[in-house]
């Protein structure tokens, strides 16, 4: 049997024996939009909640268009041309546009990195393009705080623009629900105070704080709650299948056409098994979701719920940048010397939590009751240390086997689209 993971750039071939009980975890099969392009001008002239884009646009003086940093597949060489050709329709020219790539607390994406996420060399051309910096105090304006207390500071060059549009794509997300929509907006353009509240230990706590799930999650509320106070928002949302193909594409008010692109990508991502599995393997969905140990962490929470407790997870994950920033690699380093107790007990009694680190709190959550083992050759011996889960040394099919062997139950569950797919137990989902 020949499985290929979502693995870098180029996937991950494994060869596993035949007869071998091998469950392999895939979204359904997905529609794929015959015309992408023309999909996405249709979205934008027939929207919900909203009117068609170009109206949207007649009268206004500026508008300011948000993308996902690189750490997202979004097709903005496909949304960003149908977009800035409809803004100029209607009355607003290129020298009044500002593309704001939403970071969040990322690393800015420039020069090559920045030409690869535009996606499109002609919308360069008399379009202002900047990135979001979080920390830069003279970028952010404050609007009040939420009913939880987060204070929200969001960039001021959304704020200020009079159309504003956000991109993005909609896929299960660990801590929010679902990405896209309201979240391009918090953290993707938020100032640090307000990002460390949104990821506050006592927020993540919360079980509803959890992948495919929306109601009842006070990090999908709180998004919300700030994403209304900046008024009008606009929204362009992708969903994609398992090769990247565009398979739908809706536009409209932000928060009616995020729900309708997450109604339609629940009927396939979330896939029921019956049962959890002593040994399952997982990807970090490949680049760009896997260059870091950062966002591999997405693969390990995602996977974790179908594991049988005391079972063994296994992440296959390029980490071709390493750990992450300086900051996740501060907390790792927190996390190794001391104990998972103490780190919790730390991030817990804080409504803030120091940057980056609430993706070593989800980590934990991981490690609650299964064993983690993470494949990725590329990471040096001190990251590897910094992980703390199991390196696999050697052949990552070897290591899988002889885990499952040695479980005395050879079933093994396989996820090669790794966190852009939502397994979950018949049992719990009852």
């Amino acid at each position: 049997m020949h499985i290929e993971l979502a693995y870098g750039k180029t996937g991950l071939g494994l060869d596993l024996p035949d007869g071998w009980p091998v469950t392999v975890v895939r979204k359904k099969t997905m529609p794929v939009c015959p015309d992408p392009a023309a999909a996405v001008r249709c979205a934008l002239a027939a929207p919900v909640e909203a009117r068609p884009l170009e109206q949207e646009a007649r009268g206004g003086r500026s508008a300011c268009v948000l993308v996902c940093d690189i750490t997202r597949p979004v097709p903005n060489g496909l949304i960003l041309p149908a977009v800035v050709e409809a803004l100029e329709r209607g009355g607003i020219p290129r020298r009044r546009l500002t593309i704001l790539v939403a970071t969040g607390l990322h690393r800015p994406n420039v020069g090559a990195e920045l030409r690869e996420l535009i996606g499109d060399a002609s919308i360069a051309a008399g379009v202002r393009i900047v990135n979001h910096d979080a920390r830069c105090e003279a970028d952010h304006a404050g609007l009040g705080t939420t009913s939880q207390g987060i204070p929200i500071r969001l960039d001021r060059r959304f704020l200020e623009a009079e159309v504003r549009v956000v991109t993005g794509l909609v896929e299960p997300h660990f801590m929010a629900g679902y990405s896209g929509g309201r979240k391009v907006i918090a953290p993707g353009i938020a100032h640090v105070e307000t990002i460390a509240r949104l990821h506050g230990g006592p927020l993540l706590a919360d079980p509803r704080a959890a992948s495919g799930v929306l109601d009842g999650n006070p990090l999908h509320a709180a998004q919300l709650e700030i994403a209304a106070r900046v008024g009008r928002v606009l929204a362009v949302n992708a969903v994609l299948d398992e090769r990247r193909r565009l398979s739908a594409v809706t536009y409209g008010g932000l928060v009616p056409s995020h729900a309708r692109a997450v109604e339609f990508l629940r009927g396939f991502a979330e896939v029921v098994l019956p049962e959890p599995f002593p040994t399952v393997l997982t990807s970090s969905a490949g680049y760009p979701l896997d260059a870091t140990y950062y966002q591999t962490v997405k693969a390990m929470v995602g996977a974790a719920p179908i594991v049988a407790p005391g079972g063994h997870l296994f992440v296959a994950s390029a980490c071709s940048q390493g750990l992450g920033s300086p900051d996740f690699a501060a907390a790792q380093r927190r996390l190794v010397g001391g104990s998972p107790e103490q780190f919790l007990a730390s991030a817990l009694s804080r409504p803030s939590a120091e940057p980056d680190e609430w993706e070593t709190h989800m980590l934990l959550r991981a490690r609650r009751a299964v064993t983690l083992h993470l494949y990725a050759p590329a990471l040096s011996d001190e990251d590897r240390r910094l992980t703390a889960v199991e390196p696999v040394a050697g052949g990552l099919a070897h290591a899988v086997l002889r885990q499952a062997w040695a479980a005395g139950d050879r079933r093994l569950a396989i996820i090669p689209e790794g966190p852009y797919v939502m397994p979950v137990l018949a049992a719990r989902r009852s």
